[in-house]
């Protein structure tokens, strides 16, 4: 049996930069962090040929390509692995989110699945391998900064080159900068989830359109990274959040919605200085930076919602279990 634990995302700026049809003219450019929410998955020979998967359901299936669960499908296809199979996946954190939960399960199935077969596997071709299934096999509309995160883990700064290339440079730091950044910032659940697939596609087709704001986000992103690799005034770091959200929230009309605009002026009205709503858009978590004598302030404005403590995390995608098979054997 092999468990392998994947953590989920937050993204700073620069998301959009990193769909195929801004990159392939110009290199993308994103600031992302791994946080201690993650995906744990689950992988064990089973008893008979059948295949086992569990998520929010349950299907049993003889063959790999009955099997429903799309990535669970593709990467049975994609790496080489015994007939019959249990499949169990648990996170921490639902679903369609803007956490990255979809990518973070791909990549820890996919390290699950070469720790099984004996391979080592590293980040980066672990990174390749999940947005083969997704963006090439599945046709998903989606860009590559949460496999990548999820598979590396740590404050990233990735760059994705028209060339196809993805470069992935750790944010260096000192460890009270990076302290100081993750007691400034909080992550409140609007209760609300939503398909990811509809907002990309329809920001994917508005590309052109969106270029100049993109490129905007890029400039963001590397400000971003300077300020805490030289140690500048967080506050500033903030600022850049807020500026990030209004140019993010002007790509596609579905982004954003009266409920969210409104969490998020009461935010500003409170004391943040800056924040974003995570992932795609439409719906999942608020990110807000603010100062720590004035969260208190704003929990109490956004009293509604969920406020969930996270920190960042070091560490990608790794096994952290493996076990022998030991099958009973009639006497």
């Amino acid at each position: 049996m092999i468990i392998t634990r994947t953590p989920f995302r937050i993204s700073f700026a620069g998301g959009g930069s990193d769909l195929p049809s801004f990159y392939s003219e110009e290199p993308g450019m994103v600031l992302s962090a791994a946080i201690d929410k993650y995906m744990y998955l689950t992988v064990k020979k089973a008893f008979g040929p059948t295949y086992r998967i569990s998520y929010s359901r349950t299907e049993l299936r003889e063959r790999i390509d009955d099997i429903e669960h799309p990535i669970v499908r593709e990467c049975l296809k994609a790496v080489p692995a015994p007939a019959g199979l249990e499949i169990v996946s648990i996170a921490d954190l639902p679903a369609n989110t803007g956490m990255g939960s979809s990518s973070s399960f791909t990549v820890g199935l996919l390290g699950a699945l070469n720790a099984m077969a004996g391979r080592v596997i590293g980040a980066g071709a672990l990174a390749a391998a999940a947005c083969d299934v997704e963006i090439n096999r599945l046709l998903e509309p989606i860009g590559k900064q949460d496999q990548y995160i999820a598979a590396y883990g740590g404050l990233q700064f990735i760059q994705f080159m028209p060339s196809g290339d993805v470069f992935v440079d750790p944010v260096i730091c000192s460890r009270e900068i990076r302290a100081e950044l993750s007691r400034r910032l909080l992550l409140f659940y609007t209760g609300a989830t939503r398909d990811a697939k509809t907002v990309l596609t329809r920001q994917t087709t508005r590309t052109a359109v969106n270029r100049p704001n993109l490129r905007e986000l890029c400039r963001i992103a590397r400000e971003m990274r300077e300020i805490l690799t030289m140690g500048k005034d967080l506050n500033v770091f903030g600022r850049l959040l807020h500026e990030a959200w209004t140019l993010k929230r002007a790509l596609e009309s579905t982004i954003s919605n009266p409920a969210i605009d409104e969490w998020y002026a009461k935010a500003m009205q409170a004391g943040a200085l800056g924040g974003k709503l995570l992932g795609a858009g439409g719906g999942g978590f608020l990110l807000f930076f603010c100062e720590p004598h004035l969260q208190g302030r704003l929990k109490e404005a956004l009293s509604e919602l969920n406020c969930v403590p996270f920190d960042f995390e070091p560490q990608g995608c790794k096994v952290i279990y493996v076990g022998d098979e030991h099958w009973a054997r009639p006497h």
